[in-house]
C-alpha cells in the first residue's frame, strides 16, 4: 500500500472573510491554521502535502506556507483554475466562480496514486483527528466496494457567531457508517439553537446541535479521482447548463451519490478535538485565543518547526 498523501483545499481566496485567509497568521509567531494542520499531519505520520491552490496565488503561497514545511515534508502544488473543463465544454459568459470541492479535488489526480486526506486550508481539526485519520488510510483498502472515511464534529462545536456556515450534515447508523449527507450552505445559530435556509432566508429550518457534519476532513483510497472525473462531467452536462454562473460540484454531495449507488462505504470517525476555524475575519480573535490556549497546555511548542 502507499502511503497516504495529505490534500489541503486552498484555492478558495475567502470572499466572506475579505482576503487571503489561508495565509492570515493566528499568532504572534506568524504561524497559520495550515501550519498547525500540517505540523499534527505530520507527527501522525503522512510525509506529503498536496496544495490545491489558484496559479494566481502560487508566489505567495510558496513563500508563506510551502517553501517552509517542504524542510519537513514533500510538497507539491496543483491548480484549480476555471479554464478546467471536461472535453467538449466551454467556461460560461460571466462565469467567475471556482467549479467546487469536487473538481478541486479532480484537479490532483496526477499528483496522488493512493490513498489520501483531504482538508479545507482554513480550518483546525486538532491532533487527534489527523492520528485517526492516517490509522484508517494505513489499516483498510477497497475491497467489494469502496472504503472511505470522515471525522466527524456535532454541528454546535462549528458554529460561528459571526454570520452563516457550510455543513455536511450526516445520517449515520448504529454503526457509524454515513447513511447520507446533505449540504447545507447557509446554517445560523439561533436561540433555540440552529438552523437552516435554502431560500435565501424566506423559511428557515431547524437543526439539532448533536447533528453530525463533516468539515470536509476525509479519507480516500485513490478510487474516488475516477468516480470524481465521471460526477464532474455528468456536473457540467447537467448542473452548469441550469446555472452557469453559481452551480458547484460538491464533494460530499458526490460522495452520497456513491452511498445511494451502494459502491462505498464511509465510516464516520468521531474527533476528540473542537473543531474552529475562520470563515469571517471577526472570528479571527477566538482562534487566536484557541491557538495560544493550546499551546499553554502543551499542545504544541510556541514555534513549530
Amino acid at each position: 500500500m502507499e502511503k497516504p498523501v495529505l490534500v489541503i483545499l486552498a484555492a478558495g481566496m475567502g470572499s466572506r472573510y475579505g482576503g487571503l485567509k489561508q495565509i492570515d497568521p493566528v499568532d504572534d509567531q506568524g504561524q497559520k491554521i495550515i501550519d498547525f494542520s500540517m505540523y499534527d499531519a505530520h507527527r501522525a505520520g503522512f510525509e506529503k502535502v498536496v496544495f490545491i491552490i489558484k496559479k494566481e496565488n502560487e508566489k505567495d503561497f510558496r513563500e508563506c506556507v510551502g517553501d517552509k514545511v517542504s524542510k519537513h515534508m514533500e510538497v507539491e502544488y496543483v491548480f484549480q483554475e476555471l479554464g478546467n473543463v471536461p472535453a467538449g465544454f466551454q467556461i460560461p459568459e460571466g462565469r467567475v466562480k471556482p467549479w467546487g470541492t469536487a473538481h478541486a479535488i479532480l484537479c490532483c489526480k496526477e499528483a496522488v496514486k493512493g490513498p489520501f486526506a483531504v482538508i479545507n486550508a482554513d480550518d483546525y481539526y486538532g491532533k487527534s483527528a489527523f492520528s485517526t485519520l492516517y490509522e484508517f488510510l494505513t489499516t483498510h483498502e477497497d475491497d467489494e466496494k469502496y472504503r472511505y472515511a470522515m471525522i466527524g464534529y456535532e454541528l454546535k462545536n462549528t458554529l460561528t457567531e459571526n454570520g452563516s456556515v457550510a455543513r455536511g450534515c450526516c445520517v449515520t447508523d448504529e454503526k457509524g457508517f454515513l447513511q447520507s449527507i446533505a449540504e447545507r450552505t447557509k446554517i445560523v445559530k439561533t436561540e433555540d439553537g440552529a438552523a437552516y435556509t435554502q431560500d435565501d432566508g424566506a423559511t428557515w429550518i431547524p437543526l439539532p446541535l448533536e447533528t453530525p457534519v463533516s468539515m470536509n476532513m476525509w479519507g480516500f483510497s485513490a478510487s474516488i479521482l475516477d468516480e470524481l472525473e465521471t460526477a464532474v462531467r455528468c456536473f457540467f452536462e447537467e448542473e452548469v447548463e441550469k446555472n452557469p454562473l453559481k452551480a458547484e460540484c460538491f464533494l460530499p454531495i458526490e460522495v452520497g451519490r456513491l452511498l445511494e449507488q451502494g459502491k462505498a462505504t464511509v465510516e464516520v470517525l468521531s474527533s476528540r478535538d473542537k473543531w474552529f476555524g475562520v470563515t469571517y475575519r471577526e472570528d479571527k480573535p477566538f482562534v487566536m485565543e484557541s491557538i495560544a490556549r493550546l499551546k499553554a497546555e502543551g499542545v504544541y511548542p510556541d514555534v513549530l518547526w
